[in-house]
C-alpha cells in the first residue's frame, strides 16, 4: 500500500487532506501517517499537539525526523496556509500588485527549499506533494457549500464558511473541533464531488494537480 506522511499546521488540516486523498484515489483506507503534529488515531478528539506554521517549518528545517520520514513513507505532503505568509518572510504583493495564488504558492515552495536545503530537496522532491492553501484551508471547503462566486474566495473564508455551515449543520468551526472538520469535509471523500469542486479554488487545484503529476497508483480492493 502506498503511504502518505502528513506535515500540516494542525489536526483540522490533516482531516481535510485525508478526505481529499480518499476522494481522489477512491479509497477510504489509505495508509496516511500524521507526522506533524503527531496524533493518536484512536483519539479523534485529541487537541494536544496542535501545530502551527512555525512548527511546520521547524519540522522541515534540515531535521532528522523530516529526512528520515522519506525512508518510511512513499510520499510526504506538506501543508501550510498563506494568511500568515508575511510572518514567515513572504509578502502577499510587490510593486506590481498582489501576487496570484500560483505566484504565492511558488514563493512558499521556494522558501521551503531553502529551509530543507537544496541538496536534500533535490534528492526528495519527487516524493513531496505541496498543499499550500491560499489563504487558508477553509477556502478549500467553500465549493462544497456555495454555488456562486463565494466558492472561489481566497480571503475571509472562515467567516464565509461559518455562515453556511451554521445554517446547514448548526455549528461553527472557529474552535477547530476535529469532528466538525470531519463532518464538513467528508463530501470530498467522494470522487465525483471532489472532481466537480476542486478546480473552483486555485490552491486546491494546485494540490490536486500536484498529486496527479506524481502518477501514483493505489490498488483498490473494491470500486466504491
Amino acid at each position: 500500500m502506498i503511504s502518505f506522511g502528513l506535515i500540516t499546521e494542525g489536526l483540522s488540516d490533516q482531516i481535510v487532506i485525508e478526505n481529499i486523498l480518499a476522494g481522489y484515489f477512491k479509497n477510504p483506507d489509505l495508509d496516511i501517517r500524521p507526522l506533524q503534529p503527531e496524533r493518536d488515531k484512536d483519539d479523534e478528539n485529541k487537541f494536544t499537539g496542535y501545530g502551527s506554521w512555525s512548527q511546520v517549518f521547524a519540522y522541515c528545517r534540515r531535521s532528522r525526523d523530516f529526512q528520515e520520514s522519506f525512508q518510511f513513507n512513499d510520499y510526504i505532503i506538506i501543508q501550510i496556509d498563506t494568511d500568515t505568509s508575511q510572518e514567515y518572510g513572504i509578502p502577499e504583493q510587490d510593486e506590481n500588485g498582489e501576487f496570484t495564488p500560483e505566484q504565492l504558492i511558488e514563493k512558499v515552495i521556494e522558501k521551503f527549499k531553502q529551509e530543507i536545503g537544496e541538496d536534500f530537496y533535490t534528492q526528495c522532491q519527487q516524493q513531496i506533494i505541496w498543499a499550500i492553501s491560499v489563504h487558508s484551508i477553509e477556502c478549500w471547503l467553500l465549493p462544497l457549500y456555495y454555488q456562486d462566486s463565494k466558492k472561489s474566495k481566497l480571503k475571509n473564508c472562515l467567516s464565509t464558511l461559518n455562515k453556511e455551515i451554521s445554517r446547514k449543520h448548526h455549528f461553527t468551526i472557529d474552535a477547530k473541533n476535529p469532528e466538525y472538520y470531519r463532518e464538513i469535509s467528508k463530501q470530498y471523500s467522494k470522487h465525483k464531488v471532489l472532481m466537480a469542486c476542486y478546480q473552483h479554488n486555485p490552491s486546491l487545484n494546485s494540490f490536486v494537480v500536484d498529486i496527479e503529476s506524481k502518477k501514483i497508483v493505489v490498488v483498490l480492493e473494491d470500486e466504491w
